[in-house]
């Protein structure tokens, strides 16, 4: 009976397109179930941080405007962090099922995080296709307030951040799906 539910709002929410961006997120806010209940949407957007951060493999810089243009997934995490072991391979199946032109995962380890213990930590849990990227200095986790790990952040196509999940979450959960499918089918 919920998935009928669920998928009646999120094909609400998808014939719906034309409404704005403010009733898009109160569809996506009934979507909510189990850990998801803990990411907060915002009623407004907010800036996302101007800071640097540092691409896998010494390839440069980069900042989240980089990203504009789609739906981020900004996760911050750490390679000491429990909790981001556990749900780093949920992050991973959301990249997998819906990353592209609209959508993407990205990880930022935050802290000091050797790049061979990020490449251990990714290896261990079988995780080839997220960003090992790092914010060493925290420069991007202070502007955008993160405190504890692991963080979630949802920034919108225009690379603000319309949502905020503290803690662990269970992503590969049929409501976290949902979430996300709407949010894409909304872009």
């Amino acid at each position: 009976m919920r998935l009928v539910r669920l998928l009646s709002l999120y094909m609400a929410l998808a014939l719906g397109a034309n409404a704005t961006f403010a009733a898009d997120l109160d569809a996506v806010k009934a979507l909510r179930d189990g850990d998801m209940k803990k990411l907060v949407l915002h009623s407004a957007s907010k800036p996302a941080s101007e800071a640097a951060f540092y691409l896998a493999d010494d390839a440069g810089t980069a900042t989240l405007a980089d990203y504009q243009g789609k739906y981020v997934l900004l996760n911050f995490w750490a390679t000491w962090c429990a909790p981001c072991r556990k749900e780093m391979p949920m992050l991973s199946a959301l990249q997998t099922e819906f990353g592209g032109d609209n959508f993407e995962v990205l990880t930022l380890a935050s802290g000091r995080n050797a790049p061979a213990g990020i490449r251990k930590f990714f290896d261990e849990i079988g995780v080839s296709n997220l960003p090992r990227h790092q914010d060493p200095k925290g420069a991007v986790a202070r502007d955008m307030a993160v405190f504890g790990l692991p963080i979630t952040v949802i920034l919108d196509p225009e690379g603000h951040e319309i949502g905020r999940l503290r803690g662990e979450a269970d992503w590969g959960s049929e409501s976290a799906r949902a979430v996300i499918s709407a949010l894409i089918a909304g872009s």
